[in-house]
């Protein structure tokens, strides 16, 4: 298994990289979004990448960050989601845009991503709705809002969650009433008064 490339940047495809390091260029397939926010050619790079074994082949394919990677890697346990699939639902939108949709039931965001249809999109959300974290809803709410992923307003969004949980609301009411109220300078009692307002109209 490789789990990540360290090296030269020696080519940018459309939907491919070559990353060479000790004499070999390792081909990668990559979303436009990766490829992107990639440095310039000949820089220095550390990729990580999914290896997929075939009958025809090895295909590597590599992300800039961790996180996507295990968002990939979560995107592959649904049924009839393969590595081109979840490839292509990362570079149409962002890893926090996609956990959103998935908490919270967004069939139709899911469902605009090419090669995902309204089926799939079905089985994403029916799926892995409750295989995300709490600090996975926090941190893609904290990205939406474009607020600063700071300890303090992670801790309050957090605790806004967990306290509607715990009054009963399923976890993606929780996440989605957090998500529409919650604005910068807002604490715990502040976040879930408004939550529950919102809940209740």
């Amino acid at each position: 298994m490789i789990s990540y490339i360290k090296g030269s940047l020696e080519y940018i495809g459309e939907g491919t990289i070559i990353v060479e390091t000790g004499g070999i260029g390792y081909s990668v397939f990559v979303s436009p979004m990766t490829a992107s926010a990639l440095p310039p050619l000949h820089s220095q790079i550390k990729i990580y990448t999914y290896m997929n074994v075939k009958d025809d082949g090895i295909s590597l394919f590599g992300f800039n960050k961790m996180e996507e990677l295990e968002l990939f890697n979560k995107l592959l346990t649904v049924s009839g989601v393969g590595p081109k699939g979840a490839l292509s639902l990362l570079g149409y939108m962002p890893s926090s845009q996609i956990i959103m949709a998935i908490v919270t039931d967004d069939i139709a965001t899911l469902s605009k991503a090419p090669g995902v249809g309204k089926k799939t999109a079905q089985r994403l959300v029916l799926d892995l709705k409750d295989k995300f974290k709490t600090e996975d809803f926090v941190q893609s709410i904290t990205e939406e809002l474009g607020s600063e992923a700071d300890f303090s307003v992670a801790g309050e969004k957090t605790e806004a969650i967990e306290a509607l949980i715990a009054l009963g609301y399923t976890r993606s009411e929780a996440v989605k009433a957090v998500a529409s109220v919650y604005k910068s300078g807002m604490d715990t009692q502040a976040v879930l008064k408004a939550s529950l307002k919102k809940m209740i109209q």
